[in-house]
């Protein structure tokens, strides 16, 4: 793709955007950065097994996008019998009506981000578009350019969160194809504690492409709980690019569960940029059809005496096609850092694929460190044994695979979240015993 037709697209995609509701001069900036970057093309390392660029030219029109959303009801997107703060936003901006506050702190805001631009907010001003990647990549640009209303949430010092915030991301392609661009900004002063809940669904039979983008601040001895699921029955194509800075001794746990889409890519780039972090990173991805799945993780240890570990599972069946590519870095100064990670994958058919590349670089002498992949079948073994048993072959593969799923569950604290994905593993895997 030559330069002049990078910059007519990038210029194209951004003026057929709806009209800004904050104007800011890093979306001058990351505009200018998305014209130089221009969509990746095959060629591009980063995206080498996920060719987003294809799929986006053959199925979009950047133009007559976005028409009013239609939807009457979030039921069927709810979790049953969670009980948590929901905040809905519909094709990139916050939807007042379907959303619902149950309980929160008073040292707790939620305002759409907009707004907090608007009154000026400290934590705005000294973190927004401070740790996202807009000058390495296009999709982080050009969410940094278009934007609309966003989410900003803030919580104060030693407050715990009572209630997890669960954040629902609706595309409506009801009307026609749908673009979007989400963005939140999440600031965890010193001492808080919140759990976070975020799910993506699209509604009606066009195509859609969702492009989020979303910054949390972790400061000293705050603790975040962070969920993603990833079980969109609709055609949609998401990129999601999420950034986390820690501080000293705080706490970081994230779970991500991919089932269904087109075609989904995440980013998810931890700076540990304090001691005593504790961080654990757990990932499912299920995928059958031709669901297309990448996840790209980067754990950048910056101070020294603190543990990161990342745990990573999928198993691919149907025409799916998985990718992993995982990095730590140990800077010089991150003595006495443990950093381990596991990358497992099991192809159930003939025609799935998966590509995965796990990375180290280390600049430091006094650390441990360790990382691991494996791709494979099913063990024939534990599958003779079960069969001796008098067990079904469909029940003892669903068995084995459910095992082999379940266990990234474990960390999850809140027993009602458990169980939702549980269930939803159980259903995609035919378990019935």
């Amino acid at each position: 793709m030559s330069t002049s037709v990078k910059q007519d697209l990038a210029t194209e995609i951004i003026e057929n955007q709806p009209a800004f509701e904050v104007a800011h001069d890093s979306r001058t900036l990351a505009l200018e950065q998305f014209k130089k970057l221009g969509l990746p093309s095959a060629k591009h390392e980063e995206y080498r097994f996920t060719p987003i660029t294809r799929h986006l030219e053959k199925n979009f029109s950047w133009t007559n996008n976005n028409s009013e959303s239609t939807l009457s009801s979030i039921s069927e997107f709810l979790i049953p019998q969670l009980d948590a703060n929901v905040v809905v936003l519909v094709n990139g901006r916050f939807n007042a009506l379907h959303s619902k506050i149950v309980s929160l702190e008073s040292e707790v805001t939620i305002t759409t981000l907009s707004e907090a631009f608007r009154k000026e907010h400290p934590a705005v001003k000294e973190y927004f578009n401070k740790n996202l990647q807009t000058e390495t990549d296009a999709f982080a640009a050009l969410n940094s350019a278009g934007w609309q209303e966003g989410i900003f949430i803030h919580v104060q010092e030693n407050t715990t969160v009572s209630k997890p915030i669960f954040i629902i991301q609706i595309n409506d392609g009801s009307q026609s194809p749908v673009i979007t661009q989400t963005r939140i900004l999440g600031v965890l002063e010193k001492g808080s504690s919140i759990s976070i809940i975020e799910k993506s669904d699209t509604v009606g039979d066009q195509v859609a492409f969702h492009n989020f983008a979303e910054e949390w601040i972790i400061k000293e001895d705050a603790h975040l709980e962070y969920c993603k699921i990833q079980n969109d029955a609709g055609k949609v194509c998401q990129v999601s690019n999420s950034v986390i800075l820690q501080s000293s001794n705080s706490k970081l746990n994230t779970f991500t569960l991919t089932l269904d889409g087109q075609l989904i890519r995440n980013n998810l780039h931890i700076l540990i940029d304090g001691e005593n972090c504790e961080s654990h990173f757990y990932g499912l991805y299920l995928l059958t059809g031709s669901t297309h799945a990448d996840n790209h993780t980067v754990v950048d240890h910056r101070k020294p005496n603190s543990f990161s570990n990342e745990m990573y599972k999928g198993i691919m069946d149907g025409n799916s096609k998985g990718v992993f590519n995982g990095k730590i870095y140990v800077r010089p100064h991150a003595q006495k850092t443990n950093a381990f990670q596991s990358n497992r994958n099991i192809i159930v058919s003939d025609t799935a694929t998966v590509n995965t590349k796990p990375q180290l670089e280390i600049w430091a002498d006094d650390v441990k460190c360790s990382h691991g992949c494996t791709s494979g079948q099913l063990d024939e073994e534990a599958l003779f044994y079960l069969r001796s048993r008098g067990i079904s072959e469909t029940n003892a593969k669903a068995m084995l695979l459910y095992a082999f799923a379940a266990e990234v569950l474990e960390p999850i604290q809140n027993e009602t979240l458990k169980a939702y994905l549980d269930n939803l593993i159980a259903e995609r895997l035919h378990k019935n015993f």
